[in-house]
């Protein structure tokens, strides 16, 4: 197997999709067709290449080990979800760029934290077109704007309250509740460990992934190298701790991908940090949500999305969601009204704990710090969401998996946008966005380094 990519020569460039010329569609449509019709035996072949995604994100298919147990290895809900996406794409890429005699060729990305490019990129509905899925939702094309909070059955917004919360699910997710490299990437992936997402993979990209339906738009989750491009943004934003992992657990952690030339390769995470190294590079485009900061919400309009309120103890705990939304009272830790440097060296963490549903369900609950009338991630009391992407796994015909992962929040900012800082307690709302079960074990406040 090769160790490492082979030394850049040149650096190709990934453009917005909206943005692509008419030759280039044909290009990219032309490699994907040859794709499409390459032989199931090869491992370039289109449905082999959406099977070895598939195995790292839904977990083998019926695989056991000496003790009977279904061997599980989900990249999903920790550290592993930016670097193996990372990878898979690029070796995606250079197989079409193989297919059609084009090293340079590179995928497109799509735009949706821009404004002009906040809706299905237009080559992805052609009907006639090798780019077209028919599996992908046909209530959300264009020119429907993409909700990066979607939940199933939300009715659509007008269009300049979707920007508005689209910029306040990118500011969330990507300023002030993603400082530290936890945060950002999610749990560390350990034996016995808790798993947690990441700030990007909870939200947008579980919620985009809903709105365009699952996991079925293959060739659209492919364009989505723009969740890896938000990597390379995250790493150049202010903040001191805005710095890749270096536990070795992480940066040794390796997979396996097939490469241009159906070769099998075994490449490690601390040989994708840099995408120049990969020989790559995304056109730059107006980041316009960075300085949108939310605004608090002063129950000005239409308050009550929400139609019930029930407030429970810590001792209540665990608690179900199903049906209502949850009120609960959380006591601060130690030293409150902290100075700018003290906010910078540790973050006020949010932790809910436990949160057990069923896998295939598109389970979604948001968060709320002193509100409890729901107004939006345009607001600054919006803590973030936990969003489930269905995932079905056979094992032994039971499509049922029940998952239990945590949700790490930073609200250090939150706290100061709406004057919450020096508070003894604060009362955090859960409000559940459809009426799937979902169990929630726990909650408690944290100051992480």
């Amino acid at each position: 197997m090769c160790p490492r990519p082979l030394p850049v020569t040149s650096l190709r460039v990934r453009q917005p999709a909206h943005q692509v010329s008419s030759e280039y569609i044909a290009k990219y449509n032309k490699a994907t067709e040859i794709m499409r019709n390459l032989p199931p035996s090869d491992p370039r072949n289109f449905m082999q290449q959406a099977n070895i995604h598939a195995l790292y994100c839904d977990g083998p298919d019926g695989d056991k080990d000496g003790l009977g147990k279904y061997i599980q290895f989900v990249v999903h809900n920790s550290w592993l979800f930016f670097p193996f996406h990372r990878w898979y794409v690029y070796f995606y890429e250079k197989i079409l760029g193989n297919l059609i005699g084009d090293p340079n060729f590179a995928l497109p990305f799509w735009n949706w934290d821009h404004p002009d490019g906040m809706q299905i990129p237009d080559m992805y509905t052609d009907k006639l077109s090798a780019l077209y899925d028919l599996n992908r939702s046909t209530v959300h094309q264009p020119p429907t704007t993409v909700d990066l909070d979607y939940h199933n059955g939300k009715a659509p917004k007008p269009r300049k309250d979707q920007v508005d919360d689209n910029y306040g699910v990118m500011y969330n997710n990507m300023v002030s509740g993603a400082k530290l490299p936890l945060l950002f990437f999610g749990s560390p992936y350990r034996e016995g460990s808790k798993t947690s997402p990441g700030s990007i993979e909870k939200h947008p990209h579980n919620c985009v992934h809903n709105w365009t339906r699952g996991h079925g738009h293959l060739l659209l989750c492919r364009s989505r190298s723009h969740l890896f491009r938000m990597w390379n943004i995250w790493k150049t934003l202010d903040g001191p701790k805005r710095k890749d992992i270096t536990d070795t657990d992480f940066l040794d952690t390796s997979f396996v991908f097939y490469d241009e030339k159906a070769r099998l390769v075994r490449v490690k995470i601390r040989d994708c940090l840099d995408t120049k190294v990969l020989g790559y590079v995304y056109e730059e485009v107006d980041l316009l949500w960075l300085k949108e900061r939310g605004t608090p919400h002063t129950t000005v309009g239409v308050p009550g999305n929400i139609p019930n309120v029930r407030n429970v103890e810590r001792t209540n705990f665990p608690i179900n969601l199903e049906g209502s939304a949850v009120t609960i009272v959380v006591p601060r830790l130690g030293k409150k009204a902290r100075s700018k440097e003290e906010r910078e060296e540790e973050e006020e963490v949010l932790v809910v704990e436990d949160i057990s549903f069923d896998g295939i369900l598109p389970v979604k609950f948001d968060v709320y710090v002193n509100e409890e009338y729901a107004p939006g991630p345009a607001n600054s009391e919006f803590a973030g969401c936990f969003a489930n992407v269905p995932h079905k796994h056979k094992h032994g015909g039971d499509h049922h998996h029940i998952h239990k992962v945590s949700l790490n929040l930073g609200i250090t900012d939150l706290l100061d946008e709406i004057g919450a800082d020096n508070d003894d307690f604060l009362r955090v709302t859960f409000v559940p966005k459809n009426s799937y079960p979902v169990t929630i074990g726990g909650i408690k406040l944290e100051l992480l380094s």
